[in-house]
């Protein structure tokens, strides 16, 4: 049974939640501020979060960002009542896994929270992958590149690997969104973008300047080796 924590101030959706996601098979807790939700974490690490971008007391972008320094791999889905376009880009930029405007369908949050869950209930069977500068520990979704570590999360380095695999050669958007989110994309959906623009990021150029993720129109992303 998976263990997870819903953060939101709106309590009677966190009871309608969670009395779904209980019949669901999820063990459900739930926090209506930032701060009780940081104590919480201190005594237990959730399988994954649920977490809304208002809080009485501060941002949930602001924890969502504690909460990938503290713990880079914990699933973060993000759900917002505004669901606006800047609040989904903040949000992933940030390193949300995912991300459903309110009211979402109970059932769309049950198949999002278990697409992140197989990926991170399932590690990668190979320990490590080598290219170049660049080695990626995918037990410990770890890159080093020269003495420099990089930590990623759960959607960034399922990402990665998927682009290791098959470096020079691209993969189609939609076989990357299910193999790093767990899902295919829907219309307008630029999740999967904004997890290579962070990866992008995080990763930097090669030696020589050139980018090491490259789109190629209407084919995908591929990693250039």
């Amino acid at each position: 049974m998976s263990a997870l924590l819903l953060i939101d101030d709106d309590i009677e959706l966190c009871e309608l939640l969670a009395s779904w996601l209980t019949q669901e098979g999820f063990q459900v807790s739930a926090c209506h501020d930032g701060n009780s939700a940081r104590r919480a974490l201190t005594h237990q690490t959730p399988d994954a979060v649920v977490l809304d971008v208002m809080l009485p007391d501060g941002s949930g972008l602001e924890l969502l960002k504690q909460l990938r320094s503290d713990h880079p791999e914990l699933p973060v889905l993000m759900l917002s009542a505004r669901g606006e376009p800047l609040d989904r880009i903040l949000g992933l930029e940030l390193g949300a896994d995912d991300y459903l405007a309110k009211p979402c369908d109970p059932r769309e949050l049950t198949a999002r929270l278990r697409a992140v869950l197989r990926r991170s209930l399932h590690p990668a069977v190979s320990s490590q992958l080598q290219l170049g500068d660049l080695c990626f520990s995918q037990a410990r979704g770890v890159v080093t590149i020269g003495e420099h570590e990089v930590i990623l999360t759960l959607s960034e380095s399922r990402l990665l690997e998927a682009l290791l695999q098959q470096p020079g050669e691209p993969v189609d958007k939609q076989e990357l969104a299910q193999l790093a989110l767990g899902r295919k994309l829907t219309l307008y959906d630029r999740s999967l973008d904004m997890h290579v623009s962070n990866l992008r990021k995080k990763l930097g150029p090669h030696p020589d300047g050139h980018p090491r993720i490259l789109a190629l129109r209407s084919r995908g992303y591929y990693y250039s080796a």
